[in-house]
């Protein structure tokens, strides 16, 4: 009797190994799955461009700007988190308006705590879309660097060795267009953590001054004039972002020298 016992787990293994290996189309499924979400961001960033394009613009924010600032003064918490909540879908989404946005929170909450507002409601919107990235084709991609070699090779080091920094620096210049800085680090590996910390406090700067722009949008309202956006290339705000972007790079820098 226990030598038939004995035997049992011998055929279950032959039998294991005489069996096909599952069909490709499992993964294959599995693959389109994980792209289901990239993909419909995507949509919903082409489709919103041509459906909301026009509308969320400093004009519609002109025209309405008595109607929000009335809602805002008898339901202040619904319209904290009303604005958040919109705040986020523009961002994950890529719609177009994230700047007119940031400008509403100033409008309407002043530069303080308007500036926290929108900090936290783009950081949670740049999460959202780096996850999707990375659920979809991140972990694809981190692997297949880490398999690579030659140049792609030695980027994957350089950024791996250096994330903290090439993150703030991302994040800092103001040339770098912010769905960039948010899809890139999803197909290189970079950690959550990581990439919310950096977000939140690399954007700090450029949004508390366009949340000081906004919070000025009275009286450019009553004079009848546009909002200058480009305030943030003015020598007195953009030599200390420039600052915080070489305290940013500095670390890579040393690297650099030391090998």
């Amino acid at each position: 009797m226990s030598a038939y016992r004995g035997a049992i787990p011998v055929l279950h293994n032959e039998i294991l190994q005489k069996m096909p290996n599952p069909p490709k189309a499992a993964s294959t499924s599995a693959r389109f799955v994980r792209l289901i979400p990239i993909a419909f961001i995507a949509f919903a960033a082409v489709t919103g461009l041509f459906l909301f394009g026009d509308n969320l613009s400093f004009a519609t924010l002109k025209d309405n700007r008595e109607v929000l600032l009335g809602f805002r003064d008898k339901n202040y918490l619904l319209t904290v988190v009303a604005f958040i909540s919109v705040y986020i879908v523009i961002v994950a989404f890529s719609l177009p308006g994230a700047s007119v946005a940031t400008l509403t929170g100033g409008f309407l909450f002043a530069t303080f705590p308007g500036v926290m507002f929108n900090v936290t409601a783009a950081t949670l919107g740049a999460m959202a879309i780096f996850l999707a990235a990375r659920w979809g084709l991140g972990d694809f991609l981190a692997s297949r660097m880490d398999q690579a070699s030659g140049p792609m090779k030695k980027l994957k080091a350089g950024i791996d060795s250096n994330q903290w920094a090439t993150l703030f620096l991302m994040r800092l210049v103001p040339a770098i267009p912010f769905f960039v800085a948010n899809l890139a680090p999803a197909f290189l590996g970079v950690p959550l953590f990581r990439f919310a910390v950096s977000t939140f406090l690399g954007i700090i700067p450029g949004t508390l001054v366009f949340t000081a722009v906004g919070a000025g949008l009275g009286d450019v309202f009553e004079h009848g004039t546009n909002p200058n956006l480009a305030v943030i290339f003015e020598p007195q705000i953009l030599l200390p972002i420039l600052g915080l972007c070489v305290l940013a790079a500095l670390p890579i820098l040393l690297n650099v020298f030391r090998k």
